[in-house]
């Protein structure tokens, strides 16, 4: 049965009401970014959107925010609302290129600037030597995994700036903010409620318990919940010490001869290589293990790639399990991105 949006963003099924059956709430209306198939579309309360958004500082002046994401994606959506509730600037541009970006950063002195990791990598590329002229205060990190050389770089570029990660997915809403400058999040807050949201770890899988969770996908879709009221974010992760660390999305995963290789881990072992400016794991198909892992490299423009090759090996070997060592290297112009700023994962 079809589900049809009404002008007040409530959701009804076609065809005739079915007896005793309570209308449907409104909401606002969000589609996944649709990475692992076709997109789905969460209804959410305007309150869950707002719930981790504080208003500005009395007597600061008003922030000026670049918006890099689609404005009709969550990321988009929270960016948006977090400037009109701080009466903040919004800085757009009519394309999300990253020239476009750059030139708009620099020419209207955005303050404030949130990204994928592989955008701000890819926007730091791109501004140079001119990143150090903007009055940036603040820089926020999400959508996917936030490895420690993507922080430290944007610590070495903007000392002054505060830098925080955040984990929010259009499902479980804004959960969490990161500000210790370290990759992960603290070990401790699966024992105690951070912002209002419960965290624990099932067979190597995130779930979370928040209050501005979606209310549920439109009708048609399965819910994402677990039997006692969790979400299954399908984020793996791993307990280290003190810290939790992210791995990578359950439908990234590469098979390798029956070994579950998380993407993102291989990334994250080999951006420290000197030389290296981003990478990209991928699924390469063999006849015998189903794949093996591949590796896209953006170099320095004065990188040597048969000396980055040599130390991509060296330390792949030394970081990473024999299922995970990518066994073919390209070097490429740049790391292709999907429409929410993602690193694209198609191959």
């Amino acid at each position: 049965m079809d589900a049809i949006i009404q002008d007040d963003l409530s959701v009804r099924t076609a065809g005739a009401p079915r007896p005793g059956r309570r209308p449907a709430q409104g909401a606002i209306l969000i589609p996944t970014s649709g990475t692992s198939g076709i997109p789905k579309i969460a209804r959410h309360s305007l309150s869950g959107l707002l719930g981790r958004i504080r208003p500005g500082r009395p007597g600061s002046g008003p922030a000026r925010w670049l918006l890099t994401y689609q404005p009709y994606g969550f990321a988009g959506l929270q960016m948006i609302l977090t400037v009109l509730v701080t009466q903040a600037v919004l800085v757009c541009s009519s394309e999300l290129d990253l020239a476009a970006l750059s030139e708009a950063a620099l020419t209207q002195r955005v303050t404030h600037i949130s990204g994928t990791p592989t955008l701000w990598r890819s926007l730091l590329m791109c501004l140079g030597g001119s990143a150090r002229l903007l009055p940036l205060e603040q820089a926020t990190l999400g959508g996917e995994v936030v490895d420690q050389a993507i922080l430290d770089k944007i610590r070495e570029v903007f000392p002054r700036a505060a830098v925080s990660h955040i984990y929010a997915s259009t499902e479980a809403g804004s959960l969490f903010s990161v500000r210790d400058g370290r990759a992960g999040f603290p070990a401790a807050w699966l024992a105690e409620p951070v912002d209002g949201v419960c965290l624990r770890i099932r067979a190597g899988e995130l779930e979370v318990f928040s209050p501005r969770r979606m209310l549920g996908y439109i009708e048609g879709r399965e819910s994402p919940l677990t039997a006692d009221g969790w979400l299954e974010t399908h984020d793996r992760v791993v307990r280290r010490g003190d810290r939790v660390y992210f791995l990578g999305r359950d439908d990234s995963l590469i098979n390798v001869g029956g070994a579950k290789v998380a993407p993102e881990e291989v990334e994250a072992a080999l951006l420290d290589v000197a030389g290296v400016l981003d990478v990209r794991a991928f699924a390469v198909p063999n006849p015998i293990t189903g794949f093996l892992v591949g590796l896209e490299i953006v170099a320095a423009a004065d990188g040597d790639e048969e000396r980055i090759t040599r130390d991509i090996v060296l330390a792949a070997g030394r970081k990473l399990e024999p299922c995970k060592i990518p066994r073919l290297i390209r070097f490429v112009n740049a790391i292709p991105r999907d429409a929410s700023g993602k690193k694209s994962r198609k191959t």
